[in-house]
């Protein structure tokens, strides 16, 4: 691959503003964006940036240092943004192992197993009614070692599919659930309607999605995805491991190494993406915004969830705990 350049001039000055589109190399997905300041976009801008963030499903923007408010405006020009909590005052949220009071999580912390859980392969909310379009994490404060976040290029991996089985798994669909992904990694949780610990019901969705911007499709799986109607729980589960274990392998993996500034937007329609390990005796602390996806592509029926401490159907993602 090679470098996309894309040059805009100003009008009253000779200083011409290069932004350029660097794919990574020698894999499928990916590609660092220099030349631009992304709480200044000029003219043109966005929708070059846009075009990038559909060809490429990630784009890395290092050295930004954006401001909250920066970053809040960053992501509403990709759309609607989700309320992950009922105290959540705008579109970003921390993803920190800091707590608060300035103490780190321990294991016993609802937040800590959350975080850990997020270390298995998943795209975002596909466990919440409207599943998310896209995502974005701005690095803060990270460990020199571990920590990074991990995306793997899940257009390239239906790509790789034989005929007879992209057939197959075109026919097919799963439940998805923050209890049961949560549960396989080994952390069980009560009801509490804040966002994902929801009584909504398990959503049903294809395990092959068409993207409704370029018309790719892409294995829409990983952790949260479970109980294929038509098979029993072990054929299920047995599948969808395979599946996602084959998908997410060189070359259509890319691992982000975080250094304080940076900030990365994916797309959750044909990324899938997951946090490595770290010391979790030192913080790392990342600030997340999460789009919603259109409801025409990305809303699902939801159905029972034995897991969960009741059944409340709903077509919004918005906490219960906020009435």
């Amino acid at each position: 691959m090679h470098d996309v350049h894309s040059e805009s001039e100003s009008i009253h000055g000779r200083v011409v503003v290069t932004v350029i589109v660097k794919p990574m190399e020698n894999i499928t997905l990916g590609a660092e964006v220099t030349g631009i300041r992304l709480a200044d976009l000029a003219p043109g801008d966005w929708a070059r940036i846009y075009d990038a963030f559909l060809e490429f499903g990630v784009l890395v923007f290092p050295g930004q240092h954006l401001t909250e408010k920066e970053q809040n405006n960053f992501a509403k020009r990709f759309g609607e943004t989700e309320q992950l909590s009922p105290l959540q005052k705008g579109p970003s949220v921390p993803i920190s192992n800091k707590k608060p009071d300035g103490t780190l999580a321990t294991p016993n912390d609802q937040g800590y197993k959350l975080l850990r859980g997020n270390e298995g392969w998943h795209t975002d909310s596909t466990y919440m009614p409207l599943a998310s379009k896209a995502a974005m994490l701005s690095a803060i404060e990270v460990p020199d070692q571990g920590g990074e976040t991990e995306f793997a290029d899940m257009r390239a991996a239906w790509d790789e599919l034989d005929p007879t089985t992209q057939e197959e798994l075109e026919q097919l669909s799963a439940y998805h659930s923050l209890y049961y992904s949560q549960e396989r990694a080994g952390f069980k949780h009560t009801t509490d309607n804040i966002y994902g610990l929801h009584d909504k019901g398990a959503p049903l969705r294809p395990v092959i999605k068409k993207h409704p911007e370029t018309g790719r499709k892409s294995i829409y799986t990983g952790r949260h995805a479970y109980g294929i109607p038509g098979m029993t729980y072990e054929q299920s589960r047995v599948l969808l491991d395979k599946l996602m274990e084959n998908a997410c392998q060189s070359p259509r993996t890319y691992k982000h190494k975080w250094t304080p500034g940076d900030i990365v937007v994916w797309d959750n329609r044909c990324v899938m993406h997951r946090a490595r390990p770290y010391d979790e005796s030192l913080p790392r602390i990342l600030r997340g915004a999460r789009i919603s996806g259109d409801p025409e592509t990305e809303l699902a029926e939801t159905f029972e969830d034995q897991r969960a401490e009741g059944f409340l159907p709903s077509q919004s993602n918005l906490s219960s705990a906020q009435n």
